[in-house]
């Protein structure tokens, strides 16, 4: 399948690369990682509160560095019994340099004392896209996945979270449990690539006719 334009996915996590060129294969785009346009990695400062400002900076910061389109996330777990914590230090939840392990240690303790009850968590994704033709008018979609958290690590997929995330819909599996397959009909990322699909075929569309009336 030719593609109609490039995509740069603006983030250095592999999981996460993966899962989103997974989730876009079937369209006609050619999905780009930082590393292969610019050789090294982006150093971008993700100081914002709120998945939606860390997207946006990183989806703007990609766009202006590559002159490309630039399929920003931001994404994390909230769990209810610590206040929406980790929310945007999911990454960093344990350190600043920390492993999906050290993480998931840490979410462990800080759950120790809490029941099965109260132990209720959301995984949530917000996607930005920017354009290079239009770079104050960011895109955003949000998608989310309701669960709660294990009391011991399951399974041995995804990354992240996903050994501690239970999914009531499918069978109170963790996420770590499931296929590739049942996680992408499920997850908060695949729900906020599904919220992104009009946009998205919305500007093939518009590269179709281009090339279109470039053909005569």
């Amino acid at each position: 399948m030719a593609s109609l334009f490039s995509i740069v996915i603006a983030t250095t996590n592999e999981g996460k690369l993966a899962e989103l060129r997974a989730l876009l294969s079937d369209l006609p785009l050619e999905l780009l990682s930082v590393a292969d346009v610019l050789g090294d990695k982006l150093s971008i400062n993700e100081d914002g509160s709120t998945f939606d400002q860390n997207a946006l900076t990183k989806a703007r910061a990609v766009c202006q560095a590559t002159n490309l389109y630039a399929l920003a996330d931001d994404s994390g777990l909230e769990v209810d019994a610590l206040g929406g914590r980790p929310g945007v230090r999911s990454a960093r939840f344990a350190n600043e340099r920390a492993t999906d392990a050290e993480n998931n240690a840490a979410l462990l303790r800080e759950l120790e004392e809490i029941g099965d009850g109260g132990r209720a968590a959301k995984f949530r994704c917000v996607l930005a896209l920017a354009s290079p033709w239009a770079l104050d008018r960011v895109e955003t979609v949000e998608g989310s996945c309701d669960g709660f958290i294990a009391r011991a690590p399951r399974g041995s997929g995804g990354f992240g979270y996903d050994p501690l995330f239970i999914v009531p819909e499918l069978g109170n599996r963790a996420m770590a449990e499931l296929s590739e397959a049942e996680k992408n009909g499920v997850s908060h990322r695949a729900r906020a690539v599904r919220a992104l699909r009009p946009l998205l075929a919305r500007l093939l569309e518009e590269r179709l006719r281009e090339v279109e009336r470039a053909l005569g």
